[in-house]
This record gives structure tokens, sequence and C-alpha cells, in this order.
């Protein structure tokens, strides 16, 4: 049991160890980052679908970004 235990431990930390190595992206690979494709929020009619149920949900006026809420405690 301890030795296992161990074991994932140091697995563990070898992860963690190897996801900092990473390099952030060089400038000339920023442009396929930027495409609009590779954005969240690509599709712009299905980010008004999510933000029209948010609103609902909610019952708050302007759903995002904006102060207040259903019960009127503000």
């Amino acid at each position: 049991m301890r030795r296992t235990f161990r074991l994932a431990l140091v697995l563990a930390l070898a992860v963690l160890a190897a996801g900092c190595a990473f390099a952030p992206p060089q400038p000339w690979e920023k442009g396929d980052l930027a495409r609009p494709e590779m954005q969240s929020g690509a599709d712009p009619l299905r980010a008004k679908e999510r933000d029209h149920i948010y609103a609902s949900k909610e019952a708050a006026s302007g759903g995002r970004g904006v102060g207040g809420g259903g019960c009127g405690c503000n």
C-alpha cells in the first residue's frame, strides 16, 4: 500500500513537472491561434442562443455583464 502511494506520488509530480516544460507560443504561431474558428465564441448564433437561455434561467435583464437579478436585491 505504501509503495503504491509513493509510486502514484512520484508519477503525479512527474506529470506536473512535465506540464511546466511547455514554452509559450512563438510569434509566428500566434497568427494561427487568432483565427476566428479558434475562438471560444466562433459561432455567433450559438452564443446568442446560450445568452438567451442564460438570461431566461437567471430571470435577469440582460443576462451577462449586467448587475441585478430577478429577486430585486440590488
